[in-house]
C-alpha cells in the first residue's frame, strides 16, 4: 500500500507500522476479499477492501438525510464529510466483524448476502411443524452468510409420546442433526464455514446426552454447545443435593399428574409461553419430574467433559436475564455462536 501522511507524525495506515503477516493476508485474502463469482479479483488489495467498506458505511450516512426528506446535494454532502473519517478509522484498526469486511459494499456481486454476523433463532416449538419452518428459516440466514443460536431444551425429551402420531419423540438431540447437516449443506456453497450455537437447559431429561454428544467423534461438527445453568441447579450443586430433570406438561395431560406432589411436579421459568402448557399465575410453568440425579454427579460430568473436548460451554441464564437491559421485552435463551 502507498502512505500517504495524515500529518507529519501520524503514517496514513496501521501496517506501514505493523505490516500484514502471511497468515493475516491469506484470512484476508479467503474471507473478505470480495471477488467475482468464477474468481476474479474485485478488491486489488487490502487497502480496495477498506474503501469499499467506508463508502458504503458513508451511504448510510447519505441515505439518512434522504429518509428524513434531505435534498441529493445534502445527501452527496454528508456522505463525503463521513468517507475519509470511517477510511481513516479502518486503516487504523477499527475492525468490524467479518460480514462487514465481506459483504459491505459488494451488494453488484453479492446482492443476497448480510453484514450482520450473528443471529438467534426464533423460539422453536415443540412440534414438527414448528422445527422445519425454523430449519427453513435457519437455512435461509446461513445461505445469507449468518451464524445462528438455538435453544433446542423447548423440544420434548427422547421417549416422550407424540400426540396423534401414536409413537414416541427421538428426542432434541435427533432434530439437532437436521439443523447441523442444514448448515454444513448450505455452507458448502459458500465461502466460510457456518456456524451454530445449540443450548440446552440444565433441567431437561436428556441433559446427559447433550453434555456428551461431542464425545462422539463427527458429530455436530457445525454446532458449538452451552448448557443454560440456572442459580437453582448451582444451589444444588453445593448443597450436594438431587436434581430433577423434568419437562412442561401440556394443559390437557394436567389430569394425569398432580400439579400439588413436588416429588412429581417443579414449576420452573420456561421459554414458550403459547405451546399449551400448564402455567401459573406467577408465570412458572409445570415440569413433569421424569427422573432425579446427584447435582454434583452432574456438574462433575460436566466439567470433565469441558475438561477433555472443551465443550459445552456454560451460561449463567438467570443472570444474563437479570442484567438485560431488555428485560421488559424478551426473555434471553440463546446467543449467538
Amino acid at each position: 500500500m502507498n502512505a500517504v501522511t495524515i500529518n507529519d507524525s501520524i503514517p496514513a495506515t496501521a501496517t506501514d507500522v505493523l505490516p500484514l503477516q502471511p497468515a493475516s493476508a491469506d484470512i484476508w485474502d479467503k474471507k473478505y476479499r470480495l471477488k467475482e463469482m468464477y474468481g476474479a479479483i474485485v478488491d486489488k488489495d487490502v487497502e480496495a477492501t477498506l474503501i469499499r467498506v467506508a463508502a458504503r458505511l458513508a451511504r448510510v450516512e447519505a441515505d439518512q438525510v434522504r429518509a428524513r426528506g434531505g435534498d441529493e446535494v445534502e445527501a452527496r454532502n454528508r456522505m463525503h464529510d463521513w468517507f475519509p473519517q470511517f477510511h481513516w478509522a479502518l486503516r487504523f484498526g477499527a475492525v468490524p466483524a467479518g460480514r462487514i469486511l465481506s459483504n459491505a459494499g459488494a451488494e453488484t456481486h453479492k446482492p443476497k448476502t448480510s453484514t450482520i454476523n450473528c443471529t438467534v433463532s426464533g423460539t422453536i416449538g415443540d412440534s414438527m411443524q414448528d422445527i422445519l419452518q425454523k430449519v427453513m428459516e435457519a437455512g435461509l440466514t446461513l445461505k445469507a452468510g449468518c451464524g445462528v443460536g438455538y435453544e433446542l431444551s423447548t423440544l420434548r425429551p427422547k421417549g416422550a409420546s407424540v400426540s396423534g402420531a401414536g409413537s414416541s419423540t427421538s428426542g432434541p438431540l435427533s432434530f439437532m442433526e437436521i439443523f447441523d447437516r442444514t448448515c454444513a449443506t448450505v455452507a458448502s456453497a459458500g465461502g466460510r464455514r457456518g456456524a451454530q450455537m445449540g443450548t440446552f437447559d440444565v433441567g431437561h431429561p436428556d441433559v446427559l446426552e447433550f453434555v456428551r454428544a461431542k464425545r462422539e467423534d463427527g458429530r455436530f461438527r457445525q454446532f458449538n454447545l452451552s448448557l443454560l445453568i440456572t442459580r437453582d441447579f448451582l444451589d444444588a450443586v453445593e448443597a450436594d443435593t438431587d436434581w430433577p430433570l423434568a419437562f412442561p406438561v401440556l394443559a390437557c395431560e394436567r389430569d394425569k399428574v398432580d400439579l400439588n406432589d413436588s416429588t412429581a411436579v417443579v414449576w420452573r421459568e420456561w421459554a414458550d409461553h403459547d405451546a399449551g402448557y400448564v402455567i401459573r399465575e406467577d408465570g412458572l410453568v409445570a415440569c413433569r419430574v421424569y427422573k432425579r440425579i446427584k447435582a454434583k454427579a452432574l456438574w462433575n460430568i460436566i466439567m470433565t467433559s469441558t475438561y477433555d473436548f472443551a465443550e459445552p460451554g456454560f451460561i449463567l441464564i438467570d443472570e444474563v436475564n437479570r442484567l438485560n437491559n431488555n428485560w421488559f421485552c424478551e426473555y434471553i435463551r440463546a446467543t449467538n455462536p
